[in-house]
């Protein structure tokens, strides 16, 4: 058999809300999302791939803007490639969604229906089995589905899906179906966190994870993914077409200033990135966050920054005065003391530390979480 040149891509979600980011910085990062549609483009003219298969969730939902649409179809018509997608939950298919509003080009396969249908591409002497979600959540789409083996044909699946949680509602997929399925490659889509090349009987099938990351749950490189097959040899090479990274740098601030700890673990080129940096160790005093962001801003695209400290000991050295502060620290010793696990404590701890904060005007900046 020929070699079969793939690339595979997924979980885009166009059009996030960047809810933790201000309104001009998610207005930066919806932009450079579409920015994507380009380089997968790019990626494919240049790698010179046979296939295109985006496997669901290029859409964070069906309110996308209409400049997505306009990027989208114009970057699939650059590709010279057939292009399949599958859309997921986030993207589902229906009359109202963006699929069914937008013209694509001729060489788009949309998968229309929860059920898996087959396309034929002769010239590629390969087949391609496909189904969309259709709302929001899917039953087994693979369950008892099998392709008809046949010799010289590549048997190609595109859908999205997730392998191995038999309770789930976005279409549960086994690697005993995938390894019943009679395919050669399944592209699947839905998990964000690549899991590499992966092989169920005779059934090659993997996930490239989102090409970029949206929060700090998506930490780290993100990648797409190029998929050579040549009959039932298949290689994956990871490629990333990402601008800019989500990372956790947690940094012990234990015995030195917390400015200086910093720099001292940062990498050199941090300035496309958005940061969460987590600060540990013991200190005496409650680290100054407003001062840190003031001074750490520039090398960043975004930066959270987020208080672990413990105070030492000595938060309760004004127990005993005679005054609002005593009061305070007294009533939270007790509470302290009476506490029965090292997490309550360690909750104590904190409080002592932010109401110090308060009383002595000194602003605990601790508002940094998730979006």
């Amino acid at each position: 058999m020929t070699s079969l040149r793939i690339l595979h891509a997924a979980d885009l979600h166009l059009d996030s809300p960047f809810e933790g980011l201000g309104a001009g910085k998610a207005a930066v990062r919806r932009k450079e999302q579409r920015e994507l549609l380009a380089a997968l483009a790019e990626l494919a003219e240049r790698e010179q791939v046979d296939l295109v298969l985006l496997a669901g969730d290029l859409l964070d939902s069906d309110g996308s803007y209409a400049e997505t649409g306009e990027e989208l179809v114009r970057c699939l018509r650059q590709i010279q490639a057939p292009v399949f997608i599958a859309p997921g939950n986030h993207d589902c298919y229906t009359p109202a969604s963006p699929y069914a509003r937008l013209r694509m080009p001729d060489n788009v396969h949309i998968f229309r229906k929860n059920a898996i249908e087959a396309v034929e591409l002769p010239g590629l002497q390969t087949r391609v089995y496909g189904a969309a979600f259709t709302e929001k959540t899917s039953g087994p789409l693979l369950r008892g589905f099998r392709a008809p083996r046949q010799e010289g044909l590549y048997q190609i699946l595109c859908l999205h899906g997730e392998v191995g949680s038999g309770n789930s509602r976005y279409d549960p997929i086994t690697p005993e179906e995938l390894a019943d399925s009679g395919l050669d490659y399944a592209a699947l889509g839905h998990i964000h966190k690549t899991g590499g090349l992966m092989r169920a009987g005779r059934t090659w099938y993997s996930w490239p994870g989102c090409p970029e990351g949206r929060g700090f749950d998506e930490t780290g490189e993100k990648t797409v993914s190029i998929v050579e097959l040549e009959g039932e040899k298949c290689l994956l090479r990871p490629v990333c077409i990402a601008q800019r990274r989500y990372e956790q740098l947690r940094v012990d601030v234990t015995g030195i200033d917390p400015l200086l700890a910093i720099h001292t673990q940062l990498p050199d080129d941090t300035v496309s990135d958005s940061y969460r940096i987590v600060l540990t160790g013991e200190t005496e005093a409650a680290p100054d966050l407003r001062r840190l962001q003031a001074n750490l801003d520039e090398l960043f695209f975004s930066l959270q920054l987020k208080d672990e400290t413990r105070l030492r000991r000595s938060v309760w050295d004004g127990v005993g005065e005679n005054s609002l502060r005593g009061l305070f620290l007294a009533r939270l010793k007790s509470r302290f003391d009476a506490a029965a696990t090292e997490q309550e404590r360690r909750g104590i701890e904190q409080a002592a530390r932010w109401g110090l904060a308060a009383l002595d005007n000194a602003e605990e900046v601790a508002v940094h979480e998730d979006p």
